[in-house]
């Protein structure tokens, strides 16, 4: 069994290179200290990161491995099967917590209904393939449209969040409502480096931006980072747990008026 609550900062595992090097990214990540392990079936790489965390050799209890179902197996039969076959990949019992990847409601084969998608999951957890529910780039409506479906409470919501993108509404609903926001693409996929305030919030720290972006998103109540890194990166962003940023840094950071959406993949409810 997991942790009941989600370790402070995870790791992403989207597009992080060829099989071998998905292996020893995810086998470091761990071996440097990160607990909660981020994949998708859109990754196409589950069985690299379960190879990864076996090489980790860290025990089962001790990590919280995440999955999401891709917008092409949202019907009920591939939502049971898909995940399945997920969960073998990742060489574990029990996905800790799987996630509908995208609310798509267009096209016909990228369409989510919740009604034909959420009793597959809650079929799932009675089997004990999955152990928690989430769901991703939900807006409030359908959450709480959601929820009244899901057999249990919803665990998280992952959306992209970051200082360009910094999703006030739902980090209060996620308060309110004692859920997660597991917040994707926290370094904006690098752009944090031309940031000004964050470079000069950085010198002040002798650290750097991307670890401001990381420290801020760690001050915030239920909101959890997920960074993708390789290399020296991995230690580096995963020692933001040790910046404390100071409040009127904090402040400075959240008046930010410019907004950067990263992803947008015209399947998300703002576009709607």
């Amino acid at each position: 069994m997991a942790p009941d609550e989600l370790p402070r900062i995870g790791f992403g595992t989207l597009r992080i290179g060829d099989s071998t090097e998905v292996v020893e990214t995810v086998s470091q990540a761990i071996e440097v200290g990160y607990r909660h392990i981020d994949n998708a079936q859109k990754y196409d790489n589950q069985e690299a990161v379960g190879d990864g965390i076996a090489e980790a050799d860290i025990p089962r209890e001790q990590l919280f491995i995440a999955s999401k179902v891709n917008e092409s197996n949202l019907a009920y039969e591939d939502v049971l099967e898909t995940t399945r076959e997920t969960r073998d990949a990742l060489g574990v019992d029990t996905i800790d917590l799987h996630y509908v990847h995208w609310p798509a409601i267009s096209g016909e084969e990228d369409r989510y209904d919740p009604e034909e998608t959420i009793p597959a999951f809650n079929e799932l957890l009675k089997e004990g393939v999955i152990d928690r529910v989430g769901v991703a780039n939900f807006d409030v409506d359908l959450i709480e449209e959601a929820q009244m479906l899901f057999d249990a409470p919803i665990f998280a919501n992952q959306v992209e969040m970051h200082p360009l993108l910094q999703q006030e509404e739902l980090v209060v609903y996620a308060q309110e409502n004692d859920m997660y926001l597991v917040a994707y693409s926290p370094l904006i996929r690098g752009e944090v480096d031309e940031i000004p305030d964050l470079r000069e919030i950085a010198r002040k720290y002798d650290a750097t931006p991307a670890q401001v972006s990381l420290a801020w998103l760690m001050s915030i109540d239920n909101v959890v980072p997920i960074p993708k890194a390789t290399g020296d990166h991995i230690r580096e962003n995963y020692h933001a747990l040790d910046l404390k940023l100071d409040p009127e840094d904090i402040d400075r950071i959240e008046s930010i008026e410019r907004e950067r959406r990263i992803v947008d993949r015209g399947k998300g409810p703002w576009q709607w």
